[in-house]
């Protein structure tokens, strides 16, 4: 699919809510998740293939040694699934990629970076249920036998363990998103779930390529970044609600003094 470059804030609403009205249940329930990048030139690329490539070991030592030396901290339950997302949050490289149910908070990602404010900002939407099309059977009948369209951390810790085995589960790169567990407030409050290739070293905008008809991509102008934001900070999607604590205040109030540029 060709890149969007969106007009106005009202094209922009538009374009993220486009096909969000399923009549089956006479609701608004989008099927897209959405990423917000503040520049249109960043890659779709996880922390583990941007440390890791060339090196695909480094996955499972980094992994082990999380589960190792943080396990009487944070552990609620052993499962693989669990782990991941655990290390994912608190910065660990991993094949994971952070994505959102809302369009507003991909919005935010996209332009919160003051010092990005000239380049032209991105919000990547991927229909979860069209890449779930291309499951393995064994995934897509668990997806069936839920009723679900995404997956939970315990959904995937009934069938599998072990990333090998997930990776072998086709000869072909798959994708999948699941909803994390709710370990804290800015998980919540981001309406966060994960994306993750059975490839850990393919770029998921590579795959998304071979799919075009899974995913729109909306090009935010610079000149637009303002204004968006401004409206965004008036509706309280700001770092102080999307990151809770300290550090989301300071970068909240951080940005708020910043000086527009002229």
């Amino acid at each position: 699919m060709e890149s969007i470059r969106v007009q106005s804030w009202n094209d922009l609403q538009d374009r993220l809510f486009e096909g969000a009205w399923m009549p089956d249940l006479n609701l608004f329930r989008s099927q897209f998740a959405f990423r917000g990048l503040s520049s249109a030139d960043y890659r779709l690329e996880t922390s583990l293939s941007r440390l890791c490539k060339g090196h695909p070991d480094l996955e499972r030592h980094l992994l082990r040694n999380f589960r190792k030396y943080a396990h009487r901290d944070v552990v609620e339950r052993d499962s693989l699934w669990y782990w991941l997302s655990v290390a994912q949050h608190h910065g660990l490289p991993t094949r994971l990629m952070d994505w959102t149910f809302s369009p507003y908070v991909a919005m935010h990602f996209a332009t919160a970076s003051t010092d990005k404010v000239y380049m032209d900002g991105v919000i990547w939407a991927v229909n979860y249920k069209k890449v779930h099309a291309h499951l393995p059977e064994m995934l897509g009948e668990l997806l069936n036998a839920e009723g679900s369209d995404v997956f939970t951390v315990d959904m995937l810790s009934e069938r599998i363990e072990d990333l090998g085995d997930f990776d072998h589960l086709a000869k072909k790169a798959f994708a999948v998103f699941f909803e994390p567990p709710s370990i804290d407030d800015r998980i919540v409050n981001q309406f966060a779930l994960f994306s993750l290739l059975s490839d850990p070293f393919l770029l998921f905008d590579d795959w998304l390529c071979e799919h075009p008809d899974v995913y729109r991509k909306l090009l935010i102008p610079s000149e637009l970044k303002w204004e968006i934001r401004d409206k965004l900070d008036q509706a309280n999607i700001t770092e102080r609600v999307l990151f809770p604590g300290l550090d989301g205040l300071s970068s909240w109030m951080k940005r708020q003094y910043t000086p527009r540029p002229k």
